[in-house]
């Protein structure tokens, strides 16, 4: 499969990571109405809190298998029991995709299942452990307010940016693989022939399942 449309490439890369961060948010049930500006903030936040977390070893069995076209995934964490599914054809795609798009320079051959696996890793890593309380701060988001207590909310989608930007850094990636998605997201509307030119958000938060 190949990515035929030049301008859409061009527009794809346009947008910085930090603005796919903030598509991913909108497009997030909840955020619908929210203000463009504030989820800038999360978007930064969220980002920074993911780049700045130390590296985590994948502690969940690891799973290789076929089927993440049909599902449209890359990977996926499941708790129960603590697995981390990587799709061999989406990862397989997602090469040719950066050869097609001439993104190599920024995702070195290798380095999409090597970004999906730290990206799952950090999903495991928020769901056992502190670091998602230290991620709802992080945010300053608060769902409660009673004088000088205030109790952080949650910011759904927060822990996506969190970890793509993880990924991103710890894996040593010129771009987010959120642009990765997006394109990926564009790649599978030219497939069903309903392309349209448009910049599509990247995938929702479908990969975690608790």
């Amino acid at each position: 499969m190949t990515v035929k449309d030049a301008p859409a490439r061009a527009d794809l890369a346009a947008t910085d990571d930090i603005g796919w961060a903030v598509r991913l948010l909108a497009a997030t049930p909840t955020h619908e109405h929210r203000d463009p500006e504030l989820l800038r903030r999360w978007a930064r936040a969220a980002d920074a809190f993911g780049s700045a977390l130390a590296p985590v070893a994948c502690e969940a069995r690891i799973v290789e298998r076929d089927g993440g076209l049909e599902l449209g995934l890359l990977a996926r964490y499941t708790s129960r029991p603590p697995t981390v599914e990587l799709y061999t054809d989406t990862i397989d795609l997602a090469e040719r995709v950066v050869d097609a798009r001439g993104w190599r320079d920024w995702y070195p051959p290798g380095s999409v299942r090597a970004a999906a696996l730290a990206h799952e890793a950090v999903h495991v890593h928020l769901h056992h452990g502190p670091a998602k309380a230290a991620l709802k701060s992080a945010l300053g988001h608060s769902a409660l307010r009673l004088g000088r207590l205030r109790v952080p909310g949650h910011v759904a989608g927060a822990e996506e940016v969190a970890a793509h930007a993880y990924a991103r850094t710890v894996c040593g990636l010129g771009r987010s693989p959120l642009l990765l998605t997006a394109a990926l997201a564009a790649e599978a509307e030219a497939r069903s022939g309903s392309a349209n030119g448009s910049n599509p958000p990247p995938a929702r938060d479908a990969r975690r399942e608790n």
